[in-house]
C-alpha cells in the first residue's frame, strides 16, 4: 500500500508542483460549479435546452478561436505571468456576474458574454499551466505530475457541483451566492500562483506568433501518431460532453426532477473519475498507459449510450459514475501519452491543439442542443454515445495497423 501511495503520488513530493496543484484545485473547483450554476440558471430562464448550448457555444467560441494563441504564447513568454493575467480576468468576470444575478438581472446572453470571457482567458492558461508542470517536475515524474493535474480535476468534478448545489439550494444565496464563491476560489488560486518561482527564460522567437503556430501545426502534421492521437482525442471529446448540455433537461422531463438534481448526478459521475484517475496514476509512465486509454475512451462512450436507455433517476446515477470512469481514465492519461510524444520546445502549441477539444465541444453544444429539443434528451445522449464508441473503434484500428 505504502509503495502503491508513493508511485501515485510522487511528483507531490516538490513543493513548487504542490502549490501549482492546490491553485489548480481551487480553479477547477469554481469551474465546475460555473458548469452547473450557469447551466441551471439558463434552463431556470427560458426552460429550453439550447439556452444552455448556447452559453457553452460562447465559452467554447472563444476556445476554438484564441487556442491555438494561447500554444504559442505558452512557448514564448513566462508562463507564471500568463497563469496569473488569466486568473484576474476569470476573477474579474465571475464577480461581475455574481453582482448582475444578485440585482435580479441576469439574462442569457449575459451569461453568454461572461462564458465568453472565460472561455477567451481558459485559452492561454490552459497550455501554459501544463506546460509549467513540466518545468517545475523532475523528467522521471512528468507523466505522473500530469496525472495528478487530472486527479485534481476530477475532485474538483465531484466537489463543485456539491457545493454549487448546497449554494443553489439556500434560498439567501442562490445563484449570486455560487458566483460570489467563485470568485473567492479564483482569488485563492491567484494567491497560490504568486508564490510560484518564475518561469524559465523563454528564448524570443524569430518568427511572428502566427508564424509559430503554423510551425507547430507543421510538427503535428508530420507525425501521424501524434497526429492522429489529437484528432481523435478532440472528435472524442466533441461528441460525448456536449451530453452535459442536455442534461437539466434530462432530469427534469424525463425523470420529473428539479434541474438541480443535476448536481447528484455530476458527483456521481465526477466520483467515477476521480476513482479511475487514482488508479492509474502510477501507471501514466508505464508502457499499459496506452491500452488502458482505449479501453477508458470505449468505456466513456458506452455509458453515455446506457445513460440515454436506463428507466430510473438512480439507475442513471450508476452508468453515469462508469461513464465517469471511463472519461477520467481517459483524460488522464491524454496528456501523459500526448507528451511522451512531443518534443519540449512544442509542448505548448500541442497542448494547446488538445485544449481545442472543449472548445469543439462548446461549439458542438448549441446544436445538440437544439437537437434535444426536437429529438429528446434520451435519444440525444445515446447517439452521442454511438459516435464516441464509433471514433474509438477507428482509432483502434488504425493504432494496430500501424503496430503490425
Amino acid at each position: 500500500m505504502t509503495g502503491w501511495l508513493g508511485e501515485t503520488f510522487a511528483a507531490l513530493e516538490g513543493r513548487n508542483f504542490r502549490i501549482l496543484w492546490a491553485g489548480s484545485l481551487l480553479a477547477f473547483i469554481a469551474f465546475f460549479m460555473s458548469t452547473v450554476v450557469q447551466s441551471v440558471v439558463a434552463f431556470d430562464l427560458t426552460d429550453t435546452n439550447r439556452a444552455v448550448g448556447f452559453v457553452v457555444f460562447a465559452q467554447g467560441l472563444a476556445q476554438m478561436v484564441l487556442g491555438p494563441v494561447g500554444g504559442a504564447l505558452a512557448d514564448r513568454v513566462s508562463k507564471r505571468l500568463v497563469i496569473l493575467s488569466c486568473q484576474g480576468v476569470i476573477t474579474v468576470a465571475f464577480l461581475l456576474l455574481a453582482v448582475v444575478q444578485a440585482a435580479g438581472e441576469m439574462q442569457v446572453w449575459l451569461l453568454a458574454v461572461g462564458s465568453f470571457i472565460i472561455g477567451a482567458a481558459f485559452s492561454f492558461l490552459g497550455p501554459s499551466r501544463t506546460s509549467f508542470v513540466v518545468e517545475l517536475v523532475q523528467t522521471q515524474h512528468r507523466g505522473n505530475a500530469i496525472a495528478l493535474s487530472q486527479v485534481a480535476l476530477n475532485a474538483s468534478r465531484i466537489i463543485g457541483p456539491l457545493l454549487a448545489g448546497a449554494l443553489l439550494a439556500v434560498d439567501q444565496l442562490d445563484a449570486a451566492g455560487a458566483f460570489f464563491t467563485m470568485t473567492g476560489l479564483y482569488v485563492g488560486a491567484m494567491v497560490t500562483t504568486a508564490l510560484l518561482p518564475a518561469s524559465r527564460p523563454v528564448e524570443g522567437s524569430q518568427r511572428s506568433i502566427f508564424g509559430d503556430i503554423i510551425v507547430g501545426l507543421r510538427y503535428v502534421n508530420q507525425r501521424p501518431r501524434l497526429r492522429r492521437l489529437i484528432l481523435s482525442y478532440v472528435l472524442i471529446i466533441m461528441a460525448g460532453f456536449p451530453s452535459i448540455t442536455v442534461l437539466p433537461g434530462l432530469v427534469e422531463n424525463e425523470f420529473n426532477r428539479n434541474a438541480g438534481s443535476i448536481t447528484i448526478l455530476l458527483g456521481l459521475n465526477a466520483l467515477g473519475g476521480l476513482s479511475a484517475s487514482l488508479a492509474v496514476a502510477s501507471l501514466a509512465d508505464s508502457p499499459r498507459a496506452h491500452t488502458i486509454y482505449v479501453l477508458s475512451a470505449l468505456l466513456f462512450g458506452l455509458g453515455l449510450v446506457a445513460s440515454g436507455l436506463v428507466p430510473t433517476f438512480w439507475a442513471l446515477g450508476l452508468v453515469m459514475f462508469l461513464g465517469g470512469a471511463g472519461g477520467g481514465g481517459f483524460q488522464t492519461l491524454n496528456g501523459v501519452v500526448v507528451l511522451h510524444r512531443t518534443d519540449p520546445a512544442y509542448y505548448g502549441r500541442v497542448i494547446a491543439l488538445t485544449f481545442l477539444a472543449f472548445g469543439a465541444f462548446g461549439l458542438v453544444a448549441l446544436p445538440v442542443g437544439f437537437l434535444a429539443d426536437a429529438a429528446g434528451e434520451r435519444a440525444t445522449t445515446a447517439a452521442l454515445g454511438v459516435v464516441v464508441c464509433f471514433v474509438v473503434a477507428v482509432f483502434f484500428v488504425l493504432e494496430r495497423a500501424d503496430d503490425a
